[in-house]
């Protein structure tokens, strides 16, 4: 399955990880030209946009600009008032025919061939302005979801598995990992604990290293079941099963009839990761993203696009 850039993915085989969003914009130059009218300061009553070197005009603090919202990129040279909000973006001079914009987790860079004047790049940024604004909010609320989702390595802290929490427990006295099911735990409590056979001194990198080796096993361990479950509704076989750890990808299916799906799958609910081993296998018979391809999803799956937007908005526990 092809990668994209400009928006996080909806289906299945590509890991919502960073992957900075990008979109090339021509410039709206038709012919090479230098220089453009000089760069104007940005004022807190200034009702156009303008880009404006940081060098000669100090970068505006939100509070002094109608209290907007401020996106900074840690390189940032030049900002610019985009509807609502004051950017602060990298600039960089490149050879290239058109202006380039991309936003990463460290904010949005613009690329613009050297000949391209401010007008020209504000002109762009500011034809682009929902884009921009749009995937800077979402890249903010992924590392505020990404923070919360993080995980203290140590006992007492909580994984999510299968949708669950599990705590975890330090217990040198039995070595390996074992899954502790609790039925009379309290509503709303975890019910789950892993043990560790890890003393009490252990550090966060063997805590954590420990967890996911079970992990590991432990999703192999259900992606099997589901496999050999979705398998036998679509009628294909499976040659080979493995675990993948790649950085864009949630799964693959391949010709030879061999699969690969990405361990931390195992973090989310049951209906993603069902979702995601259907779409694999039905690969198996439609090697596209054709109509054909999601029928055959929809065959085993009715419901697959609550799962499908579900994973689009995921966040791998860390």
């Amino acid at each position: 399955m092809s990668e994209q850039q400009l928006t996080l993915p909806w289906w299945a085989d590509e890991v919502p990880d960073a992957v900075p969003s990008a979109e090339s914009v021509p410039s709206p130059a038709s012919s090479p030209r230098r220089g453009g009218r000089a760069p104007t300061p940005l004022t807190p009553d200034a009702g156009r946009f303008m880009a404006v070197p940081a060098s000669s005009v100090p970068l505006v603090e939100a509070e002094s600009v109608d209290s907007l919202p401020v996106f900074r990129h840690p390189r940032a040279h030049h900002e610019i008032r985009l509807g609502h909000a004051l950017v602060a973006f990298e600039l960089k001079r490149v050879r290239r025919r058109s202006i380039g914009m991309v936003v990463g987790v460290e904010g949005l860079s613009v690329r613009a061939p050297r000949w391209v004047g401010w007008t020209e790049i504000e002109t762009a940024l500011t034809e682009k302005s929902r884009w921009i604004c749009t995937k800077l909010a979402e890249q903010r609320t992924r590392e505020r979801q990404q923070a919360e989702a993080r995980i203290e390595w140590r006992e007492g802290a909580a994984v999510p598995v299968l949708g669950e929490s599990v705590i975890l427990v330090l217990d040198a006295r039995h070595p390996g990992a074992r899954l502790h099911d609790d039925a009379q735990a309290l509503p709303g409590v975890p019910r789950k604990t892993l043990h560790l056979g890890l003393p009490q001194s252990a550090t966060a990198e063997q805590i954590r290293d420990a967890v996911n080796a079970w992990l590991q096993r432990h999703a192999l361990a259900h992606f099997e079941q589901r496999v050999r479950h979705f398998a036998a509704q679509l009628g294909v076989t499976v040659s080979k099963l493995r675990l993948s750890s790649a950085r864009t990808r949630w799964g693959s299916a391949s010709v030879d009839g061999s699969i690969r799906l990405h361990w931390r799958l195992v973090h989310f609910g049951p209906a993603i990761v069902d979702y995601v081993v259907a779409h694999e296998l039905a690969h198996l018979k439609e090697m596209n993203h054709s109509p054909r391809f999601w029928g055959v999803v929809r065959s085993v799956l009715p419901e697959y696009d609550q799962a499908r937007e579900q994973l689009r908005h995921a966040v791998i526990p860390d």
